[in-house]
């Protein structure tokens, strides 16, 4: 690293440090497509189960107003 002073002003320079997995170490990014269609169909799911459920509690509170 260098630190240079010009008319009061300091400017440092820093090294750019660059990271990257090595092609040894790329297998790790597999582990987020592992099971995809499966994680696919459960949020769809969960989701169905919830307007299902608030839907079921609109009806319920539907007499009241």
């Amino acid at each position: 690293m260098k630190i240079v002073e010009i008319a009061g002003v300091t400017l440092t320079f820093l090294k750019a440090v660059v990271y990257a997995l090595s092609p040894f170490q790329q297998k790790i990014m597999t582990g987020l497509w592992k099971d995809l269609p499966e994680k696919i169909h459960h949020k769809v799911s969960e989701n169905e189960l919830r307007y299902a459920q608030q839907y079921q509690e609109q009806e319920k509170l539907e007499h009241r107003f």
